[in-house]
């Protein structure tokens, strides 16, 4: 009858859930045979084969080649079609912003860095958006309207309430509570906003260190310090959108900081964030303190402490100061960290960020033994293993995965 051909069971529903199994299989695996993805899904040879020329048809997939090197006759190899769809993710900070647009497969194939030097541009925030997308598009060889889908990573995240963005007053021209109705009067596509510190646990989610894990708390440390909350294998966002702006959290070891939001700062930001090494460097009498932007100097300090740290079984010297900074700046993380395995109980921990993953094994072994000591959930604390462009990486992730839910959906 009309209006059953969408029900759970039919034969439409049934072809489109093994059209996508197939598509699935073809993109973790590359190119397939249809004897193989006959065997991978369980079909049966004349299924499968129907199944592949109905995708070759839809223009989903691609007859590449044939098999060669083995016994009996060649077999052809299938891939996905990499133009089926069309992704774009944007990472935003005070900085600059930056775009990439990414085939269904996966693969980035153009990217545009866009500067927004501070307080001082007059650039429109709409405008600096579509111009860093329309330079991540052009580098790509195509247009605006191939984009289907377009997710933008930032610092702070959007009220559902108000519209504006929060815990992020270090982002200028951000805070407009008709920002997001303008941004979609001006992007022809669908678009998604999401907090940046989730987008770096998404792509760890995917494709880094908390791969198969449902329960994980990643704990970033760069230009601020954030953690994003993982539970039963989705994120956890709050009420707000809030959930896990831990650098605002009450710690020991620092001043209570009201009006945390007007400050853009708090207690555990001011104990362990990035602009705090530097100072806990010069105080324990490191020398050589490197210039320029604190959270590169952080990183600097935590790689070159490490080193020491790791080289130097007896230290003397220069060393002993590069060894207690690394210890006591282990100490100050797992401070905070210890609220939240607390309450949280996670599986895992992943320290991501230039100022946690520049400290390598030896800082991470040294805030797992501190974090040991001072909370009674003792998760395993892993090293991120998404390191360039993280943010960028899970915006890219997060438009791909609603991207294929689109066009690989061939029961419509």
């Amino acid at each position: 009858m009309a209006g059953t051909a969408g029900t759970p069971g039919t034969p439409r529903v049934l072809r489109a859930m093994n059209d996508r199994a197939a598509l699935d299989l073809l993109l973790e695996h590359g190119q397939l045979s249809r004897t193989r993805i006959g065997k991978l899904t369980g079909l049966s040879k004349p299924t499968a084969s129907q199944l592949l020329a109905r995708l070759e048809a839809a223009g989903l997939v691609l007859a590449t080649g044939t098999t060669e090197g083995r016994p009996g006759p060649n077999a052809q190899l299938y891939e996905v079609n990499p133009a089926a769809g069309y992704a774009a993710g944007l990472d935003v900070t005070p900085q600059r912003i930056l775009a990439a647009v990414s085939d269904i497969t996966g693969r980035t194939v153009g990217r545009h860095e866009l500067p927004t030097p501070g307080r001082r541009t007059g650039t429109p925030v709409v405008q600096q958006v579509t111009d860093a997308l329309d330079g991540a598009v052009k580098a790509a060889g195509l247009a605006r309207g191939d984009i289907h889908r377009l997710v933008i990573g930032t610092p702070g995240a959007f009220d559902p309430t108000t519209g504006r963005l929060r815990y992020a007053s270090h982002l200028p021209g951000w805070h407009s509570p008709t920002l997001l109705e303008e941004l979609a009067a001006a992007l022809p596509m669908p678009f998604e906003y999401e907090n940046d510190v989730n987008l770096v646990a998404l792509a760890e989610q995917r494709l880094g260190a908390a791969r198969g894990h449902a329960d994980f708390v990643l704990l970033w440390n760069q230009e601020g310090l954030g953690a994003a909350l993982v539970l039963g294998g989705r994120l956890h966002r709050g009420w707000s959108g809030g959930a896990g702006e831990v650098g605002f959290l009450p710690v020991p070891g620092t001043p209570l900081v009201r009006q945390v939001t007007k400050a853009n700062s708090g207690g555990y930001q001011e104990l362990a964030g990035s602009q705090a090494v530097p100072r806990l460097a010069r105080e324990l009498g490191v020398e050589d303190i490197p210039q320029g932007p604190y959270a590169e100097a952080a990183a600097e300090l935590v790689a070159r402490a490490a080193a020491r740290t790791e080289a130097a079984a007896h230290p003397v010297g220069d060393d002993e100061p590069h060894r207690r900074l690394l210890q006591t700046y282990a100490t100050r993380l797992a401070t905070g960290l210890a609220s939240l395995v607390s309450v949280l109980d996670p599986e895992l921990v992943v320290l991501s960020g230039a100022s946690l993953t520049s400290g390598g094994e030896t800082l991470r072994a040294l805030v797992q033994a501190e974090l040991e000591e001072l909370a009674a959930s003792r998760p395993r604390l892993v090293v991120g293993d998404v390191r360039e462009h993280p943010v960028l990486c899970g915006a890219l992730e997060s438009a791909l995965a609603s991207t294929r839910d689109e066009v690989f959906d061939t029961s419509r």
